[in-house]
Parts: C-alpha cells; sequence; structure tokens
C-alpha cells in the first residue's frame, strides 16, 4: 500500500497493492495498521456505498464538529472525478480545490 500526500494537508491518495491474475485481483482496502504504519491515524466507524448512475453529480460533504468525519472514498465500478475544496480557513490551502480520477481500473482511494 503506498499513500501519496496532496497539496492539501490531511488529503492523500492511497493506492492498495493489488494482487491479480486470471481470475481477477484482491486488495486491501483498508487494514488499520497498514494505515497507521503509513501515518494515518484514523478511527473509522461507519462505513457507506452509494450507486449513481452515468451523469449524476453529487452534492459536497461538508460538516463542522462535533459532526465531522473522515472519509474514504473509492470506486467499484466505473469511474468518478473526486473534488476535495479546503474550507478550513485557518488552513494555507483555504479556498483551493484537488480533483483525482476514481475508477475500479486504477483502485485510488482518496
Amino acid at each position: 500500500m503506498k499513500v501519496e500526500e496532496t497539496y492539501i494537508k490531511d488529503l492523500v491518495i492511497i493506492e492498495p497493492t493489488v494482487f491479480g491474475d486470471e481470475r481477477g485481483c484482491f486488495f486491501e482496502s483498508y487494514s488499520k495498521t497498514k494505515f497507521e504504519d503509513l501515518g494515518i491515524n484514523i478511527d473509522f466507524v461507519q462505513d457507506n456505498q452509494s450507486f449513481s448512475k452515468y451523469g449524476t453529480l453529487r452534492g459536497l460533504h461538508y460538516q463542522n464538529p462535533p459532526f465531522a468525519q473522515t472519509k474514504l472514498v473509492r470506486v467499484l465500478e466505473g469511474e468518478i472525478i473526486d473534488v476535495a475544496v479546503d474550507l478550513r480557513k485557518d488552513s494555507p490551502t483555504y479556498g483551493k480545490s484537488f480533483s483525482i480520477l476514481l475508477s475500479s481500473e486504477n483502485k485510488k482511494q482518496l
């Protein structure tokens, strides 16, 4: 598993190690120990899944404490463009955005 930092603090790209053969592939999308080894010390407490038809635009997800949530986004089928916007007023990257193509092919997670 690899982690790549983005120019927005605390926003990282995670690339799992994929084991593939003629039958398909296998990979760990999340491992508490491996995430901690990569410096990601998050206590994930909820797992959601959504399905969207082609052309769907989903809204921004933003919560203030005490309702703030860390998110791990990945794609099971197809592809999406995921956009993160830094809305933390005290952040040096306040107002900046980052976008990435996440797909079932590249298996990247944000």
